[in-house]
């Protein structure tokens, strides 16, 4: 891939996803695979102002050891300097890159309960920085092609020449134009459109159906807001876009209000191993049964890790005819595959999504009915026939999808 094209994302990661300012300290979290493009990415964050940048870098390979090797109690313990790490963010706000890269099927073979319980534990302690951080501050999402990861997208390829596809696919679905950042403007316009309309509807609940079996009802929150592309930081009011990239408008829906069963369109990674063709069936807002081909186990795990896990956090709308569906790459990656299809999230909701959120305390936005939970887990349920019809809140009927794509 020519080193100009990169460059070009690497400053779209930096300057519109991110949005580095002058001042700023900036924690980019990357594998060890690809430190030219982190390096490019830092060089731009330092272009855009940056105070200093940090990167944490990580291996795969030597996590799954650390898996298998530690006992539980030593995953579970966080030490006094993670502490005093997250009590520095909480004061500096920084902004905070993620270029993903890892394996789908990386962390398979390790034992799963023995992980969920370490991030028990170790949640318990992160939650009040976390929650201290909430919303405050910039934050961005994008990937970049590991070895294992191209050779699961494209088997049939040479180790090169997967990953060069896979580079190219990113792009592609990334919007690296000629001015990448203009057309994440432009983008950015056209997802608040759709959002102010879907916002004047007064929507009190959403019916999704598909030939697939899909047949769910979800209950929307009063104040919920539907958003999409870009979101500002509260606080300092800075414009950053968290995915990149984004085909989704997305709202959080009210905690204990979802009946039927929805089924899976696209296979889920999930801690470094696949589920796939698995359906979900949900009573009174609860998952209360799981079915998957590959991955049940596992999926039971996911949705059993709080009180919260087996509830809605988020419902998405990406049209079937979005680039990334339309590039016929399945990428076993969430990032790319939830903005191929309409998906759903299980576990921890949104407060920003409520109208003034940054009047409530996260208690009382939990009581308007955003879930609360450790995890927040999208999967993938669009189809070429998935129809969403709106009801509003005095009884009309709005056709928001039909046959996969937007009604309007």
């Amino acid at each position: 891939m020519k080193k100009s094209v990169l460059r070009k994302y690497a400053h779209l990661i930096a300057a519109k996803g991110g949005n580095v300012k002058k001042g700023q300290e900036v924690v980019i979290r990357a594998s060890v695979e690809n430190p030219e493009f982190v390096q490019m990415v830092v060089e731009e964050c330092y272009r855009c102002g940056a105070k200093q940048v940090e990167v944490d870098w990580s291996y795969q390979p030597i996590t799954k050891i650390t898996m298998k090797k530690c006992s539980l109690k030593t995953l579970s313990t966080v030490e006094n300097w993670r502490v005093e790490k997250m009590k520095h963010k909480v004061e500096t706000l920084p902004v905070h890159i993620y270029l993903d890269s890892d394996d789908p099927d990386g962390l398979k073979g390790i034992d799963q309960a023995k992980n969920s319980k370490a991030s028990q534990a170790v949640y318990k302690v992160m939650k009040p920085f976390r929650e201290a951080m909430d919303n405050k501050y910039q934050w961005c999402i994008a990937a970049i092609p590991g070895a294992a990861w191209a050779k699961k997208v494209f088997p049939n390829e040479t180790k090169s020449r997967a990953v060069e596809k896979l580079w190219e696919a990113i792009l592609y679905a990334s919007r690296v134009t000629d001015d990448p950042v203009a057309a994440w403007e432009a983008h950015n316009k056209d997802l608040a459109s759709r959002c102010e309309y879907l916002n004047s509807l007064g929507l009190e609940t959403l019916e999704y159906k598909a030939s697939n079996g899909t047949d769910l009802r979800v209950g929307l929150i009063e104040d919920a807001l539907f958003m999409g592309g870009s979101e500002k930081a509260l606080g300092s009011g800075i414009e950053f876009n968290p995915n990149i990239p984004s085909e989704e408008v997305f709202v959080s829906p009210m905690k204990g209000i979802a009946d039927g069963i929805v089924y899976s369109s696209k296979p889920l990674s999930y801690r470094g191993e696949l589920i796939e063709n698995f359906s979900v069936r949900f009573e009174n807002g609860k998952a209360v049964e799981v079915k998957a081909e590959k991955g049940e186990d596992l999926l039971k795990e996911m949705i059993s890790m709080d009180e919260g896990a087996p509830y809605l956090g988020e419902c998405a709308f990406v049209p079937y005819d979005s680039p990334i569906c339309n590039s016929g790459v399945l990428f076993y990656n969430t990032l790319f595959d939830e903005n191929a299809a309409c998906h759903l999230a299980l576990g921890r909701g949104f407060t920003n999504v409520l109208k003034d959120y940054d009047k409530y305390t996260v208690k009382e936005c939990h009581e308007k009915g955003i879930n609360e939970s450790m995890i927040h887990v999208d999967f993938m349920i669009g189809t070429p026939d998935l129809s969403i019809v709106g009801v509003t809140r005095d009884g009309n009927r709005v056709r928001i999808f039909e046959n996969g794509n937007w009604a309007f």
